[in-house]
């Protein structure tokens, strides 16, 4: 099984392995999949344990899940790929609290001969079956644009950021100042880091507040931060138009009531799917998908109604329908 599980590393340099050796392939169940992802506090991240979950459980295996008490720590990730070694488990689901900071753990999972599919943030090394995540890029211009088209091109805009430095950060903030480029009559007055935590952004939008009078705009780099801005804006009586990014329960439910304008669909919930989905085939030797990134939604009080499913009654896409969710 080892032998040839390398051997299907190597084959992934293909974007898509189709199933054309299917019914002749081995199966098997009964698997345990250990999911990895980084911390509590963000909704995001229990739509994808549920999304994990959910996936297992169709295909009659199981999770471990890895989530470290302290959020997005990286002494307690690396310590949980030591305890994950040892207990060896079928394969692994992995989100980095760090793309840089968690290649040497990859590299030890890699070592332990443990498959592994990299899932939400991409590593900066070692060896996956497969990639699953969605174009951050893309969620950060299409949220923002729907943000500044909505305030007629103008305005004052605030950006409350993530974690500095982290990958999706990077790429949804690079989204919104090219929005913010398309629109010469909008003005940035302050990008900060709330570091996708609600407490924190909402000091931070209660700062920002202080210092500006007219605030238009709220672009927040996640739902949690934007649910934290809002709660900053009625502390003060004060309003402005607020986008998210994650498609989270809570988002919706703010979409639902007028208190948020929009949210990026990231769909932790596919992503928590496809991750296992791939984990689980590679292990019965079915083809996988080298790389799944999702096509960014904005989601609207105009198109909520899809997003507004409970998680537990939400259904994993086929592994025929995953291939077509690919932005790429």
């Amino acid at each position: 099984m080892k032998q040839r599980l390398e051997q299907r590393v190597g084959y992934l340099a293909l974007p898509l392995l189709m199933a054309a050796a299917f019914a002749t392939q081995a199966r098997a169940d009964g698997e345990t999949i250990a999911v990895f992802t980084k911390n509590q506090t963000n909704p995001f991240f229990q739509t994808v344990r549920v999304g994990a979950d959910t996936m297992a459980k169709t295909l009659n295996a199981k999770t471990l899940q890895y989530i470290p008490t302290k959020p997005d720590s990286i002494p307690e990730q690396l310590s949980q790929i030591e305890d994950v070694v040892v207990k060896k488990p079928s394969a692994i689901v992995f989100t980095p609290v760090d793309y840089k900071a968690m290649v040497p753990g990859v590299e030890k999972i890699n070592d332990a001969k443990i498959p592994v599919v990299n899932i939400t943030d991409r590593s900066a090394g070692g060896k996956f079956l497969s990639f699953v995540g969605a174009d951050d890029y893309s969620l950060g211009l299409e949220t923002a644009r729907f943000l500044l088209k909505t305030l007629g091109g103008k305005g004052n805009i605030v950006i409350i950021e993530g974690v500095k430095g982290s990958l999706t950060n990077v790429d949804r903030v690079r989204g919104f100042n090219d929005a913010l480029k398309e629109n010469p009559g909008a003005k940035l007055l302050a990008s900060q880091p709330g570091n996708y935590q609600r407490l924190q952004a909402l000091q931070v939008m209660e700062n920002l507040m202080q210092s500006n009078q007219q605030i238009d705009g709220v672009l927040a780099a996640n739902d949690a931060m934007a649910v934290g801005a809002i709660e900053a804006l009625e502390g003060a009586n004060r309003k402005a138009q607020v986008i998210g990014i994650n498609g989270t329960k809570e988002a919706i439910d703010a979409i639902k009531s007028g208190k948020l304008l929009a949210s990026g669909d990231y769909n932790g919930f596919f992503q928590g799917c496809l991750g296992t989905m791939m984990a689980i085939r590679a292990l019965r030797e079915q083809p996988v998908i080298a790389e799944i990134v999702l096509k960014p939604t904005v989601i609207t009080k105009d198109n909520y109604q899809p997003f507004d499913t409970p998680l537990e009654q939400r259904t994993c896409p086929t592994f025929e329908e995953a291939g077509k969710l690919s932005a790429k």
